[in-house]
């Protein structure tokens, strides 16, 4: 692994795979992919033409025809093989990933090993993929249900989770019997195609998985493309309402999670410090660059007492690149980032809002060309604010003091975004009340990012998802899969002659 490890990490130009093929793209077009800590460059992406698309999606048409009718089993045992190669490298991985998302290599290895229990439960298909069966239905007649795959599906990736969320899609498509085509983040690809050429040696048959890189184009493409039947995105709302209405226009299949505005309501009757541990930890990890980033704290009744000590803790945490020991908070991807993040701080503060905390300037010795933001926390904001209304995907924390419980439900509910919410209360009372009434996908009690584990679905709701059937879990087997129901009548000997039945009824 070592020497695949090096190849990609110095690797000039990023390939695509083509039929088995890891083959380098005659595009002129091509982007640089940057260490967001020290601005080095790490290598370049192709952004492919028409062609190279097209020949990924022949490729995958082509090996559908034969990997659809595999034994189950030998696509589970591919699985099997492909956790066991990822278990045994994710150091490694973790290591680029760090380097080309800018995470720590702590939160880069929980990236790689939330993907991973993905893969474990794909390794479960035997069981998932059963249809249903009733013998009898009428005379002489059953009736039953095959989960069937649905042939070449395509995936669309951010930048947030390089490997957790590819691996939310192609394992799965895959073991269904459906035929992949990726287009990781061309942000940072590196520890995809690391994840891909692992797949690759576990026996993935050529054509059955292939990865395109690029832009707009290559996404209008796959959302067009006729041999297309699903495509699964995760990513911004804008971009992800583009793929959800423009596949939908040409017949395929979308599930499209996107943005979000997370808020954790706090009750004075929480546990303090672990409810403000929870609250910095949800707030300020990962940069704050993910859907699930906690960035609305809603203090009720005399929890507001606690804002001092919330700022307190979150002052103690270390802004530094994501490979030093001890960082807890590493750089944003992009300059661009950057920018945004800190102009919607500034928004606030011209709307309204109390500066608490400004980690705005921050400069991180040995890396001060860095994308830093340290962490930033805002009172008195109002739901009229910019700072409020947009998804910020950076380490800034917006508070909202309320008096009731019923007030902290109905602003969490008006809330356009439906991605997740968090409640710390010590009353099962409460919380039952709260769980019941909340209007959001995922519902976390004294848990402040409720990401559920691969034998449940991912379900956010409202503005934050297009689409019936979440990733991972069976809604995934769902999703990748069409369900066809067989009726069927076998006689025992031949029947006595009948007159011609012209009704629909069976007997």
């Amino acid at each position: 692994m070592n020497a695949m490890q090096n190849a990609i990490a110095v690797q000039d130009r990023v390939k695509l795979l083509i039929q088995g093929e890891f083959v380098e793209s005659k595009s002129q077009h091509w982007q640089d992919i940057i260490n967001p800590a020290t601005q080095q460059r790490l290598g370049s992406v192709p952004f492919a033409s028409h062609e190279e698309v097209n020949a990924a999606i022949a490729a995958a048409k082509q090996a559908f025809s034969t990997w659809r009718d595999t034994p189950i089993q030998t696509r589970m045992r591919i699985m099997l093989k492909f956790q066991q190669l990822i278990r045994e490298h994710s150091k490694e991985i973790a290591k680029v990933l760090t380097a080309e998302q800018g995470k720590t290599l702590a939160d880069a290895e929980g990236d790689i090993q939330r993907g991973l229990e993905v893969v474990e439960h794909a390794c479960s298909i035997g069981t998932l993929q059963m249809g249903e069966y009733i013998e009898g239905v009428a005379r002489g007649v059953d009736c039953y249900t095959l989960q069937q795959p649905l042939g070449v599906c395509a995936g669309i990736t951010p930048f947030n989770f390089p490997a957790m969320i590819p691996l939310w899609m192609f394992p799965m498509a895959i073991v269904c019997g459906n035929t992949f085509v990726l287009k990781p983040s061309e942000q940072d690809p590196l520890s995809t195609m690391m994840l891909v050429e692992l797949a690759v040696q576990a026996g993935v048959p050529a054509g059955v998985l292939n990865v395109v890189h690029g832009g707009k184009d290559v996404v209008d493409l796959l959302c067009c493309h006729e041999d297309i039947k699903a495509i699964s995105f995760v990513g911004s709302t804008a971009v992800g309402t583009h793929v959800y209405h423009l596949a939908g226009q040409h017949g395929k299949r979308v599930q499209a999670m996107m943005g979000a505005k997370n808020h954790a309501v706090v009750m004075p009757d929480a546990n303090k410090e672990q409810s403000l541990n929870a609250l910095v930890g949800a707030a300020f990890g990962a940069a704050g660059q993910r859907c699930m980033a906690l960035s609305v704290a809603v203090m009720v009744g005399d929890s507001k007492h606690w804002i001092d000590a919330l700022v307190e803790k979150s002052k103690g945490l270390s802004v530094n690149a994501g490979h030093e020991a001890a960082t807890d908070v590493g750089p944003l991807i992009s300059a661009r980032a950057k920018a945004r993040t800190e102009d919607l701080i500034a928004s606030a503060v011209s709307e309204g809002a109390s500066l608490l905390l400004d980690g705005r300037g921050v400069v991180v010795k040995g890396y001060e060309h860095g994308n830093f933001v340290g962490p930033t926390i805002l009172s008195d904001v109002g739901t009229t604010m910019r700072i409020y209304r947009e998804e910020v995907f950076g380490p800034v924390l917006a508070i909202i003091c309320v008096d009731t419980l019923d007030e902290a439900i109905a602003l969490v509910n008006a809330n356009p975004f439906g991605n997740g919410v968090g409640l710390f209360t010590q009353s099962g009372a409460t919380a039952r009340t709260f769980q019941n009434r909340i209007d959001i996908g995922q519902v976390g009690i004294n848990i402040p990012i409720p990401v559920p584990v691969p034998f449940f679905s991912f379900t956010g709701s409202r503005g934050s998802k297009l689409g019936d059937l979440g990733p991972y879990g069976k809604q995934a087997v769902q999703f990748y899969t069409q369900t066809k129901t067989i009726t069927s009548r076998w006689f025992d000997e031949q029947p006595a002659q009948h007159k011609v039945n012209t009704t629909i009824h069976l007997d």
